[in-house]
């Protein structure tokens, strides 16, 4: 079992930055690629960014690309997602999970363990 619990989240004007965090208990967080994940009302939960165990590799989506950033620190066992140039489209429910891997993937089924979301509102 593994427990994902993301923090961060809030409203932001246009511009602004915010950072998420995820902090994660349970199976050995070092072994895992991470990755998160938005998911808009009515939409798809689509892919924004991942890295894996090691942090020598990392993906962001192109519609973040330039603007966010995905880290990790395993001393801590936890992820974050820099966020910087919010723009509105941004707006979401921001989701952190776990791989079944070592390396990201952009795909969801390769995630096996997912935090309950954290609200980010971007207001022009």
């Amino acid at each position: 079992q593994v427990q994902l619990v993301e923090s961060g989240g809030g409203l932001v004007q246009a511009g602004g930055s915010l950072r998420l965090s995820c902090a994660a208990s349970g199976r050995t967080f070092g072994s895992s690629a991470m990755g998160w994940f938005r998911q808009v009302q009515g939409k798809e939960r689509e892919f924004v960014a991942a890295i894996n165990w090691s942090s020598s590799n990392t993906k962001t989506a192109d519609s973040v690309k330039g603007r966010f950033t995905i880290s990790r620190d395993n001393a801590k066992n936890t992820v974050y997602l820099q966020m910087n140039s919010l723009k509105p489209e941004d707006t979401a429910v921001y989701y952190c999970a776990a791989g079944r891997s070592r390396y990201y993937s952009v795909i969801i089924g390769e995630y096996d363990y997912w935090g309950q979301g954290t609200q980010v509102t971007v207001s022009s």
